[in-house]
């Protein structure tokens, strides 16, 4: 019986790896036709700023291609949370600069569809123990949901306050609401409101599970509240006000990224011609010299007839994975001191921690934002990596 029972959990574990590994291979496959995708979009706004048309273009094209990272960003997270599987690493966060950068994020979404955004942040600080990246998606998933529910020209209200020793947030909308019988599952997975030919909202049904489950990992409460269909909804989330520090805050980050030199010389490594091409367009626009390969054979051979100062290579190469020929490159003379940056459509923690372990400087994620992609070549060379 023992045995029995030791196979069947053996069993178990061996299909949620292999469900793991298949979520891990779709984000991949899905954020490599992203990469190109976003940096033409990013290309077409540098190149044509002054043309309202062309720029309003790719500003749709970004914020979709933003709406495809998220639910593929969902996808991966709720399976691990579920399953226990993440970590939260928590220091001292002050709540309203979480709530703040995450109306900025969903910013886009509103404008687009016309929302009024009523903003009331408590004037004192409110300090949580938490994650802040984690904090920070909990807030989004909530306005992403209010601002989706909501039929165009609505109303969101979002608020911050302490009331009996915790943070309070509350993020109202006067949208489509949630009907009595979902009410009590309007958390679970895949749940979603009634899809008609004037609701298509979209989306996967996994952005309130993971809400959910992350609150819950920050010994916090989340809870809906509605009273019926067409009839708005409240989604208010509280956790324990922090007494005491738990660890430093992170550092503010700087107002201003200082900007690498122009005419840096930079190898791109990537096997998808599309996302190669577009993203070496966009660092010329920057004024960088730019030499694109499309093998880490082809890489090898150009690095050793050229010296660069920055590497951005695809992890995912046919002919060697891309943390090999890091190493490879690390043996040249020419690339000793080159600054080598992972740009791959992997993003989990172990993804991150191979690279950092075959001496990638930084670990990006597709699509890169133009913002990030000169941050990053700004902080690894300032680091002189």
């Amino acid at each position: 019986m023992l045995d029995h029972l030791q196979r069947q959990q053996a069993d178990l574990q061996r299909e949620h790896e292999r469900k793991d590994e298949f979520l891990a291979m779709l984000a991949h496959e899905l954020r490599n036709p992203l990469a190109p995708i976003s940096s033409a979009a990013q290309l077409l706004r540098v190149l044509f700023a002054g043309e309202p048309r062309i720029r309003q273009t790719s500003e749709v094209i970004s914020r979709q291609v933003a709406h495809m990272t998220h639910l593929v960003d969902d996808l991966l997270d709720v399976s691990r949370v579920t399953r226990g599987l993440v970590t939260i690493n928590k220091t001292q966060v002050e709540l309203g600069a979480v709530v703040r950068e995450a109306v900025e994020q969903i910013m886009p979404v509103v404008e687009a569809r016309h929302h009024r955004l009523a903003l009331e942040i408590a004037p004192q600080p409110l300090f949580v123990s938490g994650d802040r990246t984690r904090l920070i998606q909990v807030a989004v998933n909530l306005l992403n949901n209010a601002a989706k529910y909501t039929p165009d020209g609505g109303a969101l209200q979002v608020s911050l306050q302490e009331q009996d020793g915790q943070a309070v947030l509350q993020v109202r909308d006067n949208g489509i609401g949630i009907g009595v019988e979902l009410l009590p599952v309007v958390f679970d997975l895949f749940t979603q409101a009634e899809r008609t030919p004037d609701r298509a909202q979209g989306g996967l049904g996994l952005g309130l599970a993971l809400v959910k489950k992350l609150v819950e990992l920050h010994e916090g409460s989340v809870e809906a509240q509605s009273e019926g269909q067409g009839k708005g909804s409240v989604f208010t989330v509280r956790l324990p006000v922090l007494t005491e520090a738990v660890g430093a805050a992170p550092a503010a980050r700087a107002a201003t990224v200082p900007m690498p030199a122009a005419g840096r010389r930079i190898l791109v490594v990537d096997d998808n011609v599309d996302a190669a091409a577009t993203l070496g367009m966009l660092l010329e626009t920057a004024g960088h010299s730019v030499r694109v390969e499309h093998s880490a054979q082809g890489a090898l051979a150009a690095a050793s007839h050229g010296e660069f100062d920055v590497v951005l290579l695809d992890i995912g190469l046919p002919d060697m994975s891309g943390h090999e020929l890091a190493r490879a490159l690390r043996g040249l003379p020419c690339c000793g001191d080159s600054a080598l940056v992972a740009v791959s459509g992997y993003g989990q923690a172990q993804d991150r921690r191979m690279s950092e372990e075959a001496g990638f400087a930084a670990h990006l994620v597709k699509p890169v934002a133009a913002d990030e992609l000169i941050e990053t070549i700004a902080r690894v060379q300032t680091a002189g990596v």
